[in-house]
């Protein structure tokens, strides 16, 4: 062996030395707090960043009456970034104890724009696309807000239900609340004998607990937004049925109003079969129902699984059928809000639009009201609501006629517009397409062009949507 051949070789090995030497090269660990709020046009605090909840497990033990409360929330999430530390959405909860991936984490609370802001700083950081574990214990009292504030709704027996839209569940909770973030969820409530909790998802059996008191158990599999959680602990009935293909319907009533409220929650097996064919797709969620409360409450509302009706909407019950028609709205929403999820507030338009358009469609088949002098009425309305409150699409803030009547009168445009055959073709195409998803404004008008194929249909839908002015209504040139 030459001199020149032995350098070589030695010179090989100790390249091939240094190379099994050598550390593996690393992912950079850069922990930073996760943002408190994620960035909602209308509510810029709301919810938080930094991480992703993949499911919610609630354990709410509640003392009718007193309403003292206590609560342990489980989340488990995902981070989306390096995390030194993250919030959590809480209003009125006083919290004991947090464990992140069951150590013990340092905590501080301090006041938010809508609520209040738990902050969590887990030992060693959270590390970027890695799963981690949450849980809170804590306790309060469900009458820290003032009654008929937003989220509790307090009982004249001592009861509650909750109607947390648009954030308000975390009064009962910690949540990231924020409609994009949506999770998984499971239920256990506790409450004393005689009383009957009732939750969004599927019940799936009751357990004793202390003092003889009962737990019941719900899951609910399909991702929900916190803004749709829907408790209550009630004097109240459970009436059970089936839907079409073998959906399981369960309502809530008040003990004594049986017989009144029956015949009306039987009505929803058909209204499901109507929205169904109507929709031309499938009820999203494999369980259905409505709680009818004792008083308290005044609207309705499209908690998930689970719409909430005060109990004025069926005062004429005996003598009209008029109030289908909130029955229609609320189960609407169980397409449109519920299963597809307005990325932002700012999409409001696509839960409430198609619930007041349905409702309609669902009035003017049973021979009760006029679509079009619906949308005629509210078109001539529109054009200066637009001017105060924003247009459909850009509305200043939630609850007004702009996101409900002006929102369907939007889609009775793109109906005029289309046909009825292409316009349905667009609504289903919608609900297939972001089925238990999110979605805004921008991807209605894109599904829109995409269905019919017309790319004229994106400046005619972004002018009622976003124009400070009403445009003319397609067959309709005497409206104004």
């Amino acid at each position: 062996m030459t001199r020149s051949i032995r350098a070589a070789i030695a010179t090989a090995a100790a390249v091939a030395t240094l190379a099994i030497a050598a550390p593996a090269q690393a992912d950079p660990f850069d922990p930073r707090p996760g943002s408190d709020g994620a960035g909602d046009p209308l509510f810029p605090t709301l919810g938080n960043g930094g991480y992703d909840v993949r499911h919610y497990d609630l354990s709410f033990d509640f003392t009718p009456v007193t309403y003292d409360f206590t609560g342990t929330m489980r989340i488990s999430a995902k981070a989306t970034q390096d995390l030194s530390s993250f919030n959590l959405d809480i209003d009125s909860l006083a919290v004991d104890e947090v464990r992140v991936n069951g150590e013990h984490a340092a905590w501080t609370v301090s006041p938010g724009r809508s609520g209040q802001e738990l902050t969590v700083t887990p030992a060693g950081g959270l590390h970027d696309h890695r799963p981690f574990e949450v849980t809170v214990t804590y306790h309060g009292n469900g009458k820290a807000k003032p009654v008929g504030a937003p989220g509790w709704r307090h009982m004249s027996d001592g009861g509650f239900v909750s109607a947390a839209q648009s954030s308000r569940a975390d009064t009962f909770a910690p949540v990231n609340d924020t409609p994009r973030d949506k999770a998984s969820w499971s239920f256990h409530l506790t409450a004393p004998a005689g009383w009957t909790p009732a939750a969004n998802g599927t019940a799936t059996g009751t357990r004793p607990a202390a003092d003889g008191r009962t737990t019941y158990d719900f899951r609910l599999d399909a991702p929900m937004a916190s803004e749709l959680l829907g408790i209550s602990v009630e004097r109240q009935t459970l009436l059970t049925g089936r839907g079409p293909h073998g959906v399981r319907l369960r309502h809530y009533v008040p003990d004594d109003q049986v017989a009144t409220y029956r015949p009306i929650v039987e009505r929803t097996g058909d209204q499901i079969a109507w929205l169904e064919q109507t929709l031309g797709v499938r009820y999203p969620f494999d369980t259905y129902g409505m709680q009818i409360v004792r008083d308290g409450y005044g609207d309705a509302l499209e908690n998930q699984t689970l719409s909430l009706f005060g109990p004025n909407w069926f005062k004429n019950a005996g003598t009209s059928t008029t109030y289908t028609n909130v029955m229609i709205h609320e189960l609407t929403h169980q397409w449109f809000g519920d299963s597809v999820t307005p990325t932002t507030w700012h999409s409001a338009w696509l839960n409430e639009g198609p619930a007041v358009y349905y409702a309609a469609l669902w009035a003017e088949q049973q021979g009760t009201a006029s679509m079009e002098d619906r949308m005629r009425t509210a078109y001539g309305r529109l054009d200066a609501v637009r001017k105060t409150d924003g247009p459909p699409g850009l509305p200043t803030a939630l609850g007004g006629f702009n996101i409900y009547d002006g929102a369907a009168v939007v889609l009775y445009a793109l109906n005029q517009r289309v046909g009825r055959d292409d316009f349905d073709a667009i609504m289903k195409a919608w609900l297939i397409e972001h089925r238990h998803g999110n979605a805004d404004s921008q991807d209605f008008v894109d599904n829109a062009v995409r269905v019919t194929h017309d790319p004229t249909l994106r400046p005619f839908l972004e002018d009622w949507l976003f124009s400070t002015d009403n445009p003319p209504m397609p067959g309709h040139p005497d409206w104004s």
